[in-house]
């Protein structure tokens, strides 16, 4: 082998020595790269933490504004007092309509004069009875003005109790805050208090999910001609080609999936 080969495979020492400081940044590099993700993950996790915060705690707080009923009604004491209970204040009319809140002219027998010296009442008295006006109710399970509800079918027709949809309000001894949404003007009860949807009780909220869910567990009667997709689109081809052509709809089916459902909670 000749000399000039020897001396091509030998290394100097300055070249090792660039050699390995050239090694040794790439290796510094990479590190620097690897963990440059620890500060972008925590940068992302605190943005997270702060947008459900402002989005989940503080902004339906901000969304709702609270206010007092004009009268702190205690449903306890009058329960006491009356002889039909809730059907004292709460009735039927002769048409099947449903009283509601109650009006002036049905407190006026029993407080035409102060009874007691609760200042609630001497302000009920002489700020509503004696000047003959009838009280600014705040009705937390006031519906959108679009919504039909009968009470009429689901206490006489499905005998519901009332708690199902109010909550035990009948133990109640003072009026709770009313909380309004500053948008729509409507009682948060409607929504319900958890933002996420979560309920305890049947009476946590009013929206239409749960009217839908209380309907498909007590009264849907089971299908015999449960529909595929294919057939529900075939039916839905026929009522756009055919609108005079009815499609039967299935044993059992919800009123929330039958043609003109829509319109029979909502007018």
């Amino acid at each position: 082998m000749s000399t000039s080969d020897d001396n091509a495979k030998e290394i100097s020492p300055e070249a090792a020595g660039e050699d390995a400081k050239a090694s040794s940044s790439e290796i510094k590099n990479k590190e620097q790269g690897n963990g440059s993700g620890g500060p972008g993950t925590l940068f992302f996790m605190l943005g997270l933490a702060v947008s459900l915060i402002l989005g989940w705690v503080i902004s339906p707080e901000l969304l709702y504004s609270q206010k007092k009923q004009p009268i702190d009604y205690n449903h306890v004491l009058h329960l006491d007092l009356v002889e039909d209970e809730c059907e004292s204040c709460h009735f039927f009319r002769a048409d099947g309509t449903f009283s509601g809140v109650p009006k002036m002219e049905q407190c006026i027998d029993c407080h035409e004069e102060v009874q007691g010296e609760d200042p609630e009442e001497i302000k009920f008295v002489e700020e509503y009875v004696a000047k003959e006006r009838e009280v600014p109710w705040l009705v937390y399970s006031r519906q959108p003005d679009s919504v039909f509800f009968s009470h009429a079918a689901h206490v006489k027709g499905a005998e519901m109790e009332c708690v199902a949809c109010h909550g035990p309000i009948g133990e109640s001894e003072t009026s709770r805050v009313y909380e309004e949404n500053r948008i729509t003007g409507y009682s948060r009860d409607i929504w319900g208090k958890n933002i996420a949807g979560f309920k305890k009780n049947s009476w946590d909220r009013m929206k239409m999910d749960d009217c839908a869910e209380c309907h498909q567990k007590t009264f849907t009667v089971q299908r015999t001609d449960v529909k595929t997709p294919i057939n529900r689109l075939i039916d839905n081809i026929i009522a756009v080609a055919f609108p005079g052509m009815e499609v039967s709809a299935g044993i059992g089916d919800s009123v929330q999936t039958q043609r003109d459902g829509c319109f029979v909670c909502h007018k």
